[in-house]
């Protein structure tokens, strides 16, 4: 079984910014109500036409640039979205292509806001038993093609981008251990609504607001705290390593209440957790992963130092890794 640690990281954040003053004027809210109760003060939001797989492909590139596998060596990529370009081709065939990496297969996951970790984990396993050399893991969602722009409860949280990571084999440190957990009994907490089945006789269906997202927030806090600060735990046992051992947490960038709670649950102190929400928001699955590659440029991860990534997205999916950081 080979050691596997990420070898180059990579990101792409549209140009448009979408500030709190913005929304404004598009829904019932305020800079202070947003800032206040999710520490939020600024989106990215993709341009008209920019899709999915223009984020994943831009993201797959930056991270190219700075590794020491080449695109056409890519042996697998795997994509987390839940927002592709259509049902398909998968978004991870249309990077292949884009990037130029034939020997690569590639399909998408899904796993809403934990699926960069559910990607990882995936792609770790299949280099780890020898099946491919290395994986290209991107990160991608146009997240606000979902939103009802009307509704300030779920507006004011989202935005897009993409974040990419390739994994190898390292000969010292890596990723240590991986912990993954779904509960299916908390899926109607945060769902998709498609609006029904579409039909020929469908003519006055208001397509242009369907699909949207809706989600129980109060009760979504009540699973996510717990659920991200256990898996930190559990994980960290895994690699046989306390909390105390951990030099760096990167959370999902859901929530600034969320993230402050899970630090006091944890044992953590919350300035040892890596937070870059308000500028940003939450962009889904791709959240973890950009604020990775934020946290090693800020100087907040070096070599050796063992952190720990852990999620919480729909589903209800959480997710944890403990990485001792090698390059």
């Amino acid at each position: 079984m080979s050691r596997v640690g990420i070898v180059a990281l990579g990101r792409y954040l549209p140009s448009r910014k979408l500030t709190n003053a913005d929304l404004e004027s598009l829904v019932e809210t305020s800079d202070d109500w947003i800032v206040s109760r999710t520490g939020i003060r600024e989106r990215r939001i993709a341009a008209p036409g920019e899709l999915t797989s223009d984020l994943a492909v831009a993201a797959a590139r930056d991270a190219l640039k700075g590794s020491p596998v080449k695109a056409e060596d890519i042996e697998a990529i795997f994509v987390a979205t839940v927002t592709p370009d259509s049902a398909f081709p998968s978004v991870a065939c249309l990077v292949q292509k884009a990037i130029g990496a034939p020997k690569a297969f590639a399909y998408d996951i899904s796993a809403a806001c934990s699926g960069f970790l559910y990607a990882m984990t995936t792609a770790r396993q299949f280099i780890a038993t020898g099946m491919v050399k290395n994986a290209l893991v991107i990160a991608a969602d146009r997240f606000t093609s979902i939103i009802d722009w009307q509704d300030r409860n779920t507006c004011v949280l989202f935005g897009d981008g993409a974040g990419a990571a390739i994994l190898a084999p390292v000969a010292q440190g890596g990723i240590l251990s991986d912990y993954l957990v779904s509960d299916g009994a908390g899926a109607p907490l945060m769902v998709v609504v498609p609006g029904g089945a579409r039909t020929p006789d469908d003519k006055d269906m208001d397509a242009a607001k369907l699909p949207y997202v809706t989600m129980n927030g109060q009760e979504l806090f009540k699973h996510a705290v717990p659920g991200m600060a256990e898996a930190v735990g559990i994980a960290a046992a895994r690699a046989g390593l306390t909390v105390d051992d951990i030099a760096c947490v990167v959370p999902h960038q859901a929530n600034d209440r969320i993230i402050a709670s899970v630090a006091k649950r944890a044992g953590i102190a919350k300035e040892r957790f890596f937070i870059n929400i308000d500028k940003y928001g939450n962009i889904s699955a791709a959240s973890v992963v950009v604020a990775l590659g934020e946290a090693v440029e800020a100087g907040r991860i070096k070599k050796g130092d063992k952190i720990a990534l852990t999620v919480f997205g729909a589903g209800l999916v959480t997710a944890a890794s403990i990485v001792e950081w090698s390059y």
